[in-house]
């Protein structure tokens, strides 16, 4: 998995092991991003399920201001801090709870 546009693109993302993500795959992303174009610049972003962050993290390379992650699991959650880490990204940028995503929406 990696980063695949803007300024962090070519980021390789670290993924927890085993079946419990389920990271969207860099076609399916490249096609969203293709899609959405320039709408991204500026954006701000909820991501539910988070899993790696990716897509947040896509966002945030593209140009959007701000994202907020939502991961129920604390150790999924230590994978985005790393990967914002690894992607060079501000740490102001990406807010991330851990917290149930149906929770989150109330």
């Amino acid at each position: 998995m990696r980063i695949i546009g803007g300024t962090a693109a070519g980021t390789i993302l670290k993924v927890p092991k085993g079946f419990d993500v389920r990271p969207t795959p860099d076609l399916v992303r490249q096609a969203i991003f293709n899609s959405l174009g320039a709408r991204v610049a500026g954006a701000r972003v909820l991501e539910l399920f988070a899993g790696t962050g990716a897509l947040s993290l896509e966002c945030l390379s593209r140009g959007a201001t701000h994202a907020v992650c939502v991961e129920k699991s604390s150790k999924h959650a230590l994978f985005i801090r790393q990967n914002l880490d690894a992607a060079r990204l501000s740490k102001t940028s990406l807010d991330i709870r851990v917290q149930d995503a149906f929770a989150a929406l109330s």
